[in-house]
C-alpha cells in the first residue's frame, strides 16, 4: 500500500510539473511578439515614402533649360539697365551660354525678328523680347508670343502685366526733373513750381510732343498732376500753355549737354536717364534729380517669349532670374526701376547703397494701353491750338 501510494504520488507529481511546464511555455510564446513589433516599422515606411517625391519645379527647370544649353537674346545693350552685369551673372548662375542679337535694336526690330524666324530654329531667332509697352499686346494678338507666369508673379502690379501671363512690364523710368543746381539753386519739387517765375527759360522738354513718346507723356504726367485723369490728358495741354504764355518754356528738345551748359537749366526726362546724367557730369556742373511729388508717371517696358523661341526653357529660366530679387537688383543698379520695386522696399530687400542712389517713386501710375493711345491722339492732334510752342531741336 505505501508503494501503491507512493507510486501515485509520484504520478500526480509528473502530472503537475507537465501542466506547469505547458504553461511556462505558454508565457514564453506571448513574449516573443518581436514578429508582431516587425510590422510596425514596416507600416511607418510608406509614410516616408509618399512625402518624399516633392518635385522641385525649379530644378526641372533649370535642368531642362540646361540640357538646351543657350539662350538667345536681342536688343539688349549693356550699358542700358546694367544688361551687362546682368548677362554675366545669368550665365555664372546657370553656366547656360548667351548668344545676343543686335544690341542696339528696337522693339520693332525685335518683333520683326521673331517674324523672319518663325521656321528657324538657328542663331537668329530670338527667345525673348524687351520692348516698349505698346508691343505687348500687340504681339500677344498676331500670335508671336507665348505665356508664362514667373514665381514671383503675385508681386508685379496688375496694371503692368497681361493677366494671361503672355507679357509683363520689367522695368519702368519716371519723369523727373533733372536741374543744373549752379544755374538754378531752388530745385523745384513739383510741376506746379515749374510755374513760378523764377524758372522764366529755363525748362524744357526731351522732346517735340508732337511726335515723341517721351514728350508726349510729359504732357499726360502733368495732366495728372493737374486736374486731369488717365482717362482725360487735357489739363496737361492746359498746363503747358500757362507755362509757354508765362515764358518759362524753352521751345528746345533737351538734352544732357543743354542742361550742362545751363542752356536749358531743368529737363523733364526719366529719371534714369537724369540719374545717368549726373554721374556723367561728375560735378560739373552739380545738378539734382526730382521726382515730382504728384503726377508721378512711369513709362514701362515689356517682357515676352517668343511664341516660336528655339530654347523655351532657357527663355523661361531668364524670366524667373530677371524677376528674381537678384535680377530686379542688378536692373535698379543700372539707374531703371524694377517692376517688383514696391514689393522689395516693402520686405527691405534693397541694399543701402542703391536706395541712397535712387528717388522714392511710390505712387507712380502705370497707364493702360488704350489710355495711353487715347492721350497720344488728344495731345499730338491738339498741341499746336492749345499751346503753340514749336519744340525742335537745337541748331
Amino acid at each position: 500500500m505505501n508503494k501503491k501510494f507512493a507510486f501515485q504520488l509520484f504520478a500526480l507529481f509528473v502530472i503537475a510539473a507537465t501542466l506547469l511546464s505547458a504553461c511556462g511555455g505558454g508565457v514564453v510564446a506571448t513574449e516573443a511578439p518581436a514578429a508582431t513589433e516587425a510590422p510596425a516599422v514596416v507600416t511607418e515606411a510608406p509614410v516616408v515614402a509618399t512625402e518624399a517625391p516633392v518635385a522641385d519645379p525649379m530644378a526641372d527647370l533649370i535642368a531642362a533649360a540646361q540640357a538646351e544649353g543657350t539662350l538667345t537674346t536681342i536688343a539688349l545693350p549693356h550699358d542700358w539697365c546694367n544688361y551687362g552685369e546682368v548677362i554675366d551673372a545669368f550665365k555664372a548662375t546657370y553656366g547656360l551660354e548667351v548668344n545676343e542679337l543686335n544690341p542696339d535694336a528696337g522693339s520693332g526690330d525685335e518683333i520683326e525678328a521673331i517674324k523672319a524666324n518663325k521656321d528657324n530654329t538657328g542663331p537668329q531667332a530670338p527667345d525673348v523680347i524687351d520692348v516698349g509697352f505698346a508691343f505687348g499686346d500687340s504681339s500677344k494678338a498676331e500670335g508671336l508670343i507665348q505665356p508664362y507666369k514667373v514665381s514671383t508673379w503675385d508681386s508685379i502690379p496688375d496694371d503692368a502685366k497681361d493677366a494671361e501671363g503672355y507679357w509683363y512690364g520689367d522695368y519702368y523710368g519716371v519723369l523727373s526733373f533733372l536741374v543744373n543746381t549752379d544755374v538754378q539753386p531752388d530745385v523745384p519739387q513739383d510741376w506746379a513750381d515749374l510755374l513760378d517765375p523764377k524758372y522764366n527759360g529755363q525748362v524744357a522738354m526731351s522732346g517735340d510732343p508732337r511726335t515723341s513718346n517721351q514728350a508726349i507723356q510729359t504732357v499726360f504726367a502733368a495732366a495728372l498732376a493737374n486736374g486731369g485723369s488717365l482717362d482725360d490728358a487735357q489739363a496737361g495741354l492746359d498746363y503747358f500753355a500757362e507755362m509757354n504764355t508765362a515764358g518759362n518754356l524753352v521751345p528746345l528738345i533737351a538734352n544732357n549737354g543743354l542742361v550742362a551748359t545751363g542752356e536749358t537749366a531743368v529737363r523733364i526726362t526719366w529719371d534714369y536717364n537724369a540719374l545717368a546724367a549726373v554721374d556723367s557730369f561728375e560735378g560739373n556742373p552739380k545738378a539734382e534729380v526730382v521726382v515730382p511729388a504728384t503726377g508721378r508717371f512711369a513709362g514701362v517696358y515689356v517682357q515676352a517669349i517668343s511664341a516660336y523661341a528655339p530654347h523655351p526653357n532657357a527663355a523661361k529660366l531668364w524670366m524667373e532670374f530677371l524677376y528674381s530679387d537678384e535680377g530686379q537688383t542688378l536692373w535698379m543698379k543700372g539707374y531703371c526701376h524694377p517692376i517688383r520695386e514696391a514689393d522689395m522696399r516693402e520686405r527691405g530687400v534693397i541694399p543701402a547703397d542703391l536706395l541712397a542712389k535712387l528717388p522714392d517713386v511710390s505712387g507712380a501710375v502705370f497707364p493702360t494701353l488704350d489710355q495711353l493711345n487715347a492721350a497720344k491722339e488728344l495731345i499730338t492732334v491738339n498741341w499746336d491750338a492749345a499751346v503753340g510752342a514749336d519744340v525742335k531741336a537745337a541748331p
